[in-house]
């Protein structure tokens, strides 16, 4: 009984909210640089936060998986609960300009609400390697895009 309403609760919720049907994020950013700093920038900050090393946060257990045809994939473990979410960046030179399409998608199947831990996982990364505060910088999303993302707090990670 408990797993039929468990699963009809996880079927309900999605038409209450405007949250996607499973914890994850998009978000498309446009930074005023070439896209292979922007890559570059991303990798490097991956392999700094590759360490297990998380003292009270979340900005660690990233892996960089692979770079393949304008497209980025790497992994980031949530340290207490060892949570796997997929990371995904596809990068679009437009001149002077890069746009990139970012995804963070929990691996976790049964996962519905994340507390904008995908959005964080993203967003963590971009800020990290300093990509807020370059020329042309923009971001969006918003709920219907990220779980949870008008309550996030990506400071407690």
């Amino acid at each position: 009984m408990k797993l039929l309403l468990s699963t009809l609760l996880m079927l309900a919720v999605p038409f209450a909210t405007s949250y996607p049907w499973h914890a994850s994020c998009k978000i498309a950013w446009t930074f005023g640089v070439s896209c292979s700093s922007v890559v570059d920038k991303i990798k490097n900050q991956i392999q700094e936060w590759s360490s297990d090393n998380c003292g009270s946060g979340e900005k660690c257990l990233y892996k960089f998986d692979s770079f393949e045809k304008n497209v980025l994939k790497a992994t980031h473990e949530t340290p207490k609960q060892h949570y796997i979410d997929d990371l995904t960046f596809t990068f679009t030179d437009n001149g002077s300009a890069c746009s990139v399409m970012g995804s963070s998608r929990s691996e976790t199947w049964y996962a519905y609400l994340d507390y904008s831990t995908n959005y964080c996982n993203l967003h963590n990364l971009i800020d990290g390697a300093g990509l807020t505060k370059v020329a042309g910088y923009s971001e969006k999303t918003s709920d219907s895009q990220c779980t949870q993302y008008s309550s996030r707090n990506c400071d407690k990670y």
